[in-house]
C-alpha cells in the first residue's frame, strides 16, 4: 500500500505509556455489560452474564471462536502515565496506523453526510474503555459506547505469525473493519429498536465496508500489487470455522460470532466490487 510514512494522525489516542494491572470494578456496570453483549443477539447476551458474574467475582479469560479473548476483573486498575518506550518499527506501525485510519474515515467523511470522525487508541497489554476492562487477548476492538477503536499494535505480529496473515494491507483490512461497525453505529445497524442483532451479519458488514473503502483506495492510486490478496487471505484466516478447526480440530457454527473464512472472504470482495452500495450505507 501506497501511504505517506511521516504522516502524524491528529486522531490517534497513544495510552502505550499507561500502566495496567488488569483491575476491573470501573468501567461498564453489570447492566450496561449486558444491554452491550445483547446487542449482538441471545448469543452475545450469555457472554454478557457470564462477563457480569466475572466482574462480581474475579477474573477469567473466555474462549471466543478458537481466538481466544481474554478479561481480567480483579483488582481496580490505576492506570499511571509514563514514557513510550517503542521501537523503530512500532513507531513507524504506529505512523501507518493513523494514516489507514484517517484515510478510512476520510472515505466515509466524503460518502456519508453524516459521519462523525472518531479516534483510535493505541495501548499495551490492557486499556479501560466506555465498554469494560480489555486486554490485548481480545484482539482489536470498536467500543460502540464511546465510539472509539482500540488496538494493541503487538496484535499485528500475531495476525502475521499466528494466524498467518502477513502484509500491510492485512493490517490495513483490520482498521478499516473496525471502522465499518463505527459507521453502522452511526446509522443505528447494530441494533434495531429494542431487539437485538445478530452479530455474525454485523461483522461480515463490516468486511463489506472495508472492501468498499479498499475499492475507494485503488481509485486514488493507493494500492499496489498483491494488496488485495493480503486482505482476503487475512479475512480468510479469521474465519469461524478456520480459528475452531485450528484450536479444537472441529467446526461448530453454531457458536461462530463473525462468520465462517468462505463468508468473510466474499463480504470482502462484495464491497470491494460494489463501493458503498454494496453494503446498503
Amino acid at each position: 500500500m501506497r501511504w505517506d510514512r511521516g504522516y502524524e494522525s491528529p486522531n490517534i489516542e497513544d495510552r502505550r505509556g499507561q500502566s495496567f494491572s488488569g483491575g476491573g470494578g470501573g468501567g461498564l456496570p453489570i447492566g450496561g455489560l449486558i444491554n452491550l453483549f445483547g446487542m449482538f443477539g441471545w448469543k452475545g447476551i450469555l457472554v454478557g452474564l457470564v462477563l457480569a458474574a466475572v466482574l462480581a467475582g474475579g477474573g477469567t479469560c473466555l474462549g471466543g471462536g478458537g481466538a481466544g479473548g481474554c478479561l481480567g476483573m480483579g483488582s481496580s486498575s490505576q492506570p499511571a502515565s509514563g514514557p513510550v518506550k517503542a521501537t523503530p518499527q512500532e513507531d513507524d506501525l504506529k505512523h501507518f496506523v493513523g494514516y489507514v485510519f484517517d484515510d478510512v474515515q476520510k472515505t466515509w467523511s466524503r460518502q456519508l453526510s453524516n459521519y462523525e470522525t472518531t479516534r483510535i487508541v493505541l495501548f499495551r497489554r490492557g486499556v479501560e474503555s466506555a465498554c469494560g476492562t480489555a486486554t490485548t487477548a481480545v484482539g482489536p476492538f470498536y467500543c460502540p459506547l464511546d465510539h472509539k477503536v482500540y488496538i494493541d499494535l503487538s496484535f499485528y505480529d500475531e495476525l502475521r505469525e499466528r494466524f498467518g496473515a502477513p502484509g500491510d494491507f492485512a493490517q490495513a483490512y483490520v482498521i478499516a473493519h473496525e471502522l465499518g461497525h463505527h459507521v453502522q453505529n452511526l446509522e443505528g445497524k447494530m441494533k434495531s429498536g429494542n431487539r437485538p442483532v445478530d452479530s455474525v451479519p454485523i461483522e461480515l458488514q463490516a468486511d463489506c465496508a472495508a472492501g468498499a473503502w479498499a475499492k475507494d483506495a485503488e481509485a486514488r492510486g493507493e494500492i499496489e500489487v498483491g494488496d488485495i490478496d493480503e486482505a482476503l487471505n487475512a479475512a480468510a484466516q479469521i474465519g469461524d470455522d478456520t480459528l475452531q478447526r485450528k484450536s479444537q480440530g472441529h467446526v461448530q457454527p453454531e457458536t461462530w460470532t463473525h462468520g465462517s473464512s468462505e463468508q468473510r472472504s466474499a463480504s470482502f470482495k462484495k464491497g470491494y466490487r460494489g463501493g458503498r452500495e454494496a453494503w446498503g450505507l
